[in-house]
C-alpha cells in the first residue's frame, strides 16, 4: 500500500519558515536537508546575518 503525503516526514525551512515534506530525491540524505528549495538555500546567508545582528 502506498504512503499518503501526510504520512511522509516533514521539516521547517529556516529561511521561509514553511513546512516541507520528504522527497524521493532526498531519500539518501534526508538528515542533511535543511532548506525547502534551492532559492532558500541561496538566501541562507541573508538570514544568518539577520539572526547574528
Amino acid at each position: 500500500m502506498a504512503k499518503t503525503k501526510s504520512d511522509l516526514p516533514t521539516k521547517i525551512c529556516p529561511v521561509c519558515n514553511r513546512p516541507f515534506s520528504w522527497r524521493k530525491k532526498w531519500a539518501d540524505c534526508w538528515d542533511e536537508v535543511k532548506y525547502c528549495s534551492e532559492r532558500c538555500r541561496r538566501h541562507r546567508s541573508k538570514i544568518d546575518k539577520q539572526t547574528k545582528a
